[in-house]
């Protein structure tokens, strides 16, 4: 599949701004199933300088600063990129094998893999999570059938509701009301999957828009679960499916902190509203 894919931020202040310095995640990673064709950001007002960088996960960091007094802050990412769908075939081994070994380090992908296991700033280790990991991480279960259980479970468990929370509700919170948004979804299932020591790492991107496809009207979160062998399969627990050509990752890393598609600081301002646009578009593949 080839995709089309623009993201508009709009900051529009109360007041006016003298000056802002902003960090954004907007370039689609170029990966093994991920070609990027095109990238281009624009920035307006005009920055005074724009600096490209890898961050500590390869993710492609783009940081501006605009000296300009304004009232609006606009950017527009656009990009278009190749998706090919995964390998069809997977090793059905036990889950309790896979943590074996990551945790023995068996090999450099296991390594690179197992600071995936560990509670992170926004998913914290809870006994909610644990619990969740009972039901589904049976003894001798193989690995992908009990993660698209877990996808399943958390799907049916929540309820998908735009606006409902904010990045900054504690997932504890989330747990106990049982909705939220893909954020949300994203963070719980990592969390199930650390709870048992198995290596699970968030990802921000966009949805292709379909029937029942909720996340397409926004950036949009999923899963990476680690399966040795394999290297990373990914599940949208928003979705109630596994990860194919429908999605165009953006960056990965611990959760929602280390992919914040947009992120600065502003002088002045007063009150913001922000409005975020994000349009996918399938292309065919000779344009």
């Amino acid at each position: 599949m080839r995709y089309h894919i623009t993201h508009t931020t709009r900051y529009i202040y109360q007041t006016a701004v003298s000056h802002c310095l902003n960090e954004v995640r907007l370039k689609p990673r170029t990966f093994a199933g991920q070609d990027v064709r095109e990238t281009a950001l624009r920035v307006d007002p005009k920055p005074a300088f724009m600096h490209e960088r890898k961050d500590y996960y390869g993710n492609d960091v783009t940081s501006f600063e605009v000296l300009e007094k304004h009232e609006q802050l606009e950017t527009v990412a656009e990009s278009v990129v190749d998706i090919n769908g995964p390998a069809a075939d997977l090793p059905s081994s036990p889950w309790e094998e896979a943590r074996h070994q990551i945790a023995a380090e068996a090999d450099a992908a296991s390594v690179a893999a197992s600071e995936f296991v560990y509670p992170s700033p926004y998913i914290p280790a809870a006994p909610q999570l644990e619990e969740y990991a009972s039901r589904i991480f049976t003894p001798g279960r193989p690995l992908l059938e009990a993660a698209r259980d877990l996808t399943h479970l958390i799907h049916d468990d929540f309820k998908y509701l735009p606006k409902s929370t904010s990045i900054d509700v504690p997932l504890a919170d989330v747990l106990r009301n049982r909705r939220g948004v893909c954020q949300d979804f994203a963070h719980v299932m990592i969390g199930v999957l650390r709870s048992v020591r198995l290596a699970a790492r968030y990802v921000s991107g966009y949805v292709r828009p379909g029937p029942r496809v909720q996340g397409a009207q926004a950036s949009h979160a999923w899963v990476g679960l680690f399966v040795p062998g394999a290297g990373w399969v990914h599940f949208d627990p928003t979705n109630d499916l596994m990860v194919s050509d429908s999605h165009i990752t953006l960056a990965w890393g611990r959760d929602y902190g280390d992919v914040t598609p947009v992120k600065g600081f502003a002088l002045g301002g007063g009150t913001q509203t922000v409005e975020v646009e994000v349009y996918v578009k399938p292309m065919e593949t000779g344009a």
